[in-house]
């Protein structure tokens, strides 16, 4: 298992982004990986879990054309463990990047699987957040982030090729990804507005 502390995966991480975006979006996907541990029945793993989430976009803002091919360097360089390089670089399987390679390292274990999907929709439900006058998940229905999700011009950039393959991998129904990913981040929201908040 991965010797990084999470102090040190944060500052990592800073290191290389500085988009005040790419960092809100690593701080809720830890927190949406840490929630997951905790459901799946690995709460003795969540902060692993987490340093994951944390990572999984390191190379994204400076080399987004090699996204998932540049974080292993970038990751070994700074002595993070080859099983947490694994988790990071497998939520790219199957897709190809700006520079035309496609990434082959496929998610394994469940932790790596609820990654894959789960990332994309982090940035989805965050879309469909922001549109409510509460701008929260917190009073969020699953039947209005299905709508929001069935309505191709929203959040178009969010692909639902790979959050249904994501699904798929888990051996979930796509419902039950929505509906677990809504309310991990409902129940994480005050969290990851904290962590924000620190950052601003």
């Amino acid at each position: 298992m991965g010797q990084i502390t999470r102090e040190d995966a944060y500052e990592l991480l800073k290191k290389y982004n500085k988009d005040f975006f790419h960092i809100q979006h690593a701080l809720t996907v830890e927190a949406v990986m840490k929630w997951f541990a905790g459901e799946l029945g690995y709460g003795d793993n969540a902060e692993y879990w987490g340093i994951i989430g944390l990572l999984h976009d390191i190379d994204f803002e400076l080399y987004p054309e090699e996204h998932c091919l540049k974080a292993p360097e970038l990751l070994r360089e700074a002595g993070v463990s080859e099983d947490i390089i694994h988790g990071v670089v497998s939520h790219g399987y199957g897709i190809t990047v700006g520079c035309g390679a496609t990434i082959d390292v496929a998610p394994e274990h469940e932790m790596e699987k609820v990654l894959f999907a789960a990332d994309e929709l982090t940035g989805l439900i965050w879309a469909a957040a922001l549109m409510r006058p509460s701008k929260s998940t917190k009073d969020m229905e699953l039947k209005s982030l299905k709508k929001k999700y069935k309505s191709k011009g929203f959040a178009a950039g969010c692909s639902r090729e790979v959050i249904e393959r994501g699904a798929e991998q888990l051996g979930w129904e796509l419902d039950k990804l929505l509906a677990l990913t809504l309310q991990a981040m409902a129940e994480s929201e005050d969290i990851i507005n904290d962590e924000i908040a620190k950052e601003q």
